[in-house]
């Protein structure tokens, strides 16, 4: 609809003034109209006069139902009701496709997020960049791509010496065999306290430090000699697994689902030597017996990418991931950015199709921020479990779509980059802007529904009827915006309105038994389904009552 006015308003200018110009519509506050355009301006000489002559061509087009000029020459359009009704049948035709598009049509894309680390605890950060990641990999499978969803972890590095140092401790040294005794359902919580007491310990034990970083280096050895049967290299790869297992049971528990996970140890080789060759060529330099890219020439800053015992950084690795898969919080933003603009100095090509996105910190009551260092942590359970408990107070339920529903919108509806503050409470009200709000909204039309057959049958439009429909008619132009920019929180702005563009409208007509009762069957018809594709691209679930 709205390209296809595009390209007749292209024509109209084209013939009026013999000029090529780009024609963008936008939409204006419903009482202005269904469209308007600035292309009046873009022509040069007086733009209100421009305007009127476009005006006049537009008034005659039978799908125009008015046009006006506005301001200094801003042209704002209504459709006529026949043409904005046309939307319904489409989406009633196209059902779970109406809002796909084609702009990554053919296009491999892979999508990296979550990214937790092995021999640790997955936190609300986590949490956050899972159900954004999945969103984000929605709208581009809507767009047509093959999208491929991985994960990154850090089975090596120095977290992991910490732990593997406060696990041997906690087995009385290097004994395999006494891993048996830690319950299943204990697993993980007790890697993660094994993780926080070597962290102590590194920092304030000059002992234990230089013990945490022999036991590093072992761990480097075990992944290039694959060696899996001493004692200590059990214990790591038993580890290991139990964190993997604990990944999957929680991906499972939130509807996630990765193709593939890359490890820190695959990718570290790589990046070294990679890193190494161009050490040579002077895109890295040597610093104090570590490896560096100074960063100040771009308007960076120096970043280390081997330290001074000859270990890949987190930099490294990085450079060997973007090879191995041909995108963090605001505090990696700084690093991703000096990493790509390092590989932009050999590998321009393979830093054009990277994009890294950047979000903030989840934190805890108070802008306290988390930190699993410290143990001061909010754990990903500990959100849903949250929202589980808030849901049980207010509606005595424990539906767990909805409380999946209300986590996944209370993350999603923010624009990625900013800080949140989880507030259980809200996230499961079903009177304000939340998951299960829209979910209440979608049951309460399908009741409707249920009621009697819908039949296609069109009428003039009223008010509330024509808004409804007006609203719906928007849901392609929304999803093809989030998807170009990567913003899933556009999809729920929208969403929102559309649910209280519907509450408005039922508040105010019965539909049952009256004698537009055909046509407002089919214009809620066509809300349902448009409700329930923006939810699915959400991840989010549409359930029939609630």
């Amino acid at each position: 609809m709205k390209e296809a006015l595009e390209a007749q308003i292209k024509l109209i200018v084209a013939e009026l003034f013999d000029s090529k110009v780009s024609v963008v519509l936008t939409r204006p506050e419903a009482k202005f109209g269904d469209f308007s355009t600035n292309v009046a301006m873009q022509l040069g000489g007086k733009p209100q006069e421009n305007a009127s002559r476009i005006v006049e061509k537009l008034k005659a087009l039978e799908d125009i139902a008015e046009a006006t000029v506005a301001g200094p020459g801003f042209i704002n359009i209504t459709l006529a009701d026949a043409k904005l009704q046309s939307i319904i049948p489409e989406v009633l035709e196209m059902k779970e496709r109406f809002g796909t598009n084609k702009i990554f049509d053919g296009k491999v894309i892979v999508v990296e997020y979550s990214d937790p680390n092995p021999f640790k605890v997955l936190h609300a950060g986590h949490l956050y960049t899972s159900l954004v990641g999945d969103a984000i990999a929605n709208l581009l499978e809507a767009a047509g791509a093959k999208v491929h969803r991985v994960n990154y972890g850090g089975d090596v590095g120095m977290h992991v010496g910490k732990t593997m140092w406060a696990i041997i401790k906690k087995l009385g040294g290097e004994n395999p065999e006494k891993l048996d005794a830690i319950k299943e359902s204990e697993r993980s919580e007790w890697m993660a306290t094994a993780y926080v007491e070597g962290t102590n310990a590194y920092d304030d034990d000059e002992t234990a430090k230089q013990e945490i970083t022999v036991l590093n280096k072992r761990i480097y050895a075990l992944h290039s000699d694959d060696y899996h049967t001493s004692d200590f290299g059990k214990i790591y790869w038993t580890c290991r697994q139990w964190s993997y297992d604990y990944f999957d049971e929680f991906y499972a528990r939130i509807g996630t689902k990765f193709e593939k996970y890359y490890y820190e140890s695959e990718v570290a080789g790589l990046g070294f030597k990679i890193v190494d060759e161009q050490l040579a060529k002077g895109v890295f330099e040597r610093s104090d017996g570590a490896v560096v890219f100074k960063g100040e020439e771009y308007g960076l800053h120096t970043r280390v990418f081997i330290n001074s015992q000859g270990i890949p950084t987190y930099e490294a690795k990085d450079v060997g991931l973007i090879y191995t898969k041909k995108t963090t919080g605001n505090e990696q933003k700084q690093s991703m950015q000096v990493v790509l603009k390092a590989v932009e100095q050999f590998e321009p090509e393979l830093v054009k199709a990277t994009t890294h996105l950047t979000h903030g910190i989840v934190k805890l009551q108070g802008g306290v921020k988390m930190s699993s260092r410290k143990g001061n942590i909010l754990r990903a359970v500990d959100v849903l479990d949250a929202a589980g408990a808030a849901n049980k107070k207010a509606t005595d339920t424990d539906d767990q779509d909805v409380v999946l529903g209300a986590v996944k919108y209370s993350f999603l509806k923010q624009r990625i980059g900013g800080d949140i503050i989880y507030s259980p409470e809200e996230s499961v009200s079903i009177a304000g802007n939340s998951g299960p709000y829209l979910q209440y909204a979608y049951a309460r039309a399908v009741s409707i529904l249920k009621k009697t057959e819908v039949v296609m049958k069109s009428y003039e439009l009223d008010k509330t009827e024509r808004q409804l429909v007006r609203k719906i008619s928007e849901f392609p132009e929304v999803v093809e915006a989030a998807t170009k920019e990567l913003t899933p929180h556009l999809v729920c702005t929208y969403l929102y309105e559309l649910a209280q563009e519907f509450n408005s409208f039922y508040e105010l007509n019965r539909v049952i038994g009256e004698p537009r009762e055909e046509m407002r069957l089919t214009i809620i018809s066509a809300y349902t389904c448009v409700l329930k594709n923006g939810l699915k691209l959400l991840g989010i679930s549409s359930p029939n009552h609630m």
